[in-house]
């Protein structure tokens, strides 16, 4: 009786943090999160441990400069802003047609 209770704590491991404790892990306390798509939402707060949502400020540190790299302007699409240099280089104009420089080109 006693070799097989040993035998069995053997493969079960400790009642430590290492791998015997691993199998026990089945509760998850961060979800999705909706701004960032991380999973970072904790689900009993509601509150995203990466970005900060619900907040309307995005949560960023000093400390974590490497971080605030990361997530900075310019590491996504910019489906907005990578077209100002061009526009306020031509006054942001709008509605306006181009001149044809077929008929131009022809005189």
């Amino acid at each position: 009786l006693d070799a097989k209770s040993s035998a069995q704590n053997s493969t079960m491991g400790k009642a430590g943090k290492g791998t015997g404790s691993f199998g026990k892990r089945r509760n998850k306390s961060h979800s999705s999160c909706p701004r960032c798509g991380r999973r970072s939402l904790h689900l009993q707060k509601g509150v995203c441990s990466a970005c900060g949502y619900p907040a309307a400020r995005t949560r960023r540190y000093n400390w974590g400069y490497k971080a605030i790299r990361r997530k900075t302007t310019g590491t996504g699409r910019m489906r907005y802003m990578r077209h100002l240099p061009r526009r306020f280089k031509n006054g942001f104009r709008e509605g306006t047609q181009a001149v044809s420089k077929k008929a131009s080109g022809s005189d």
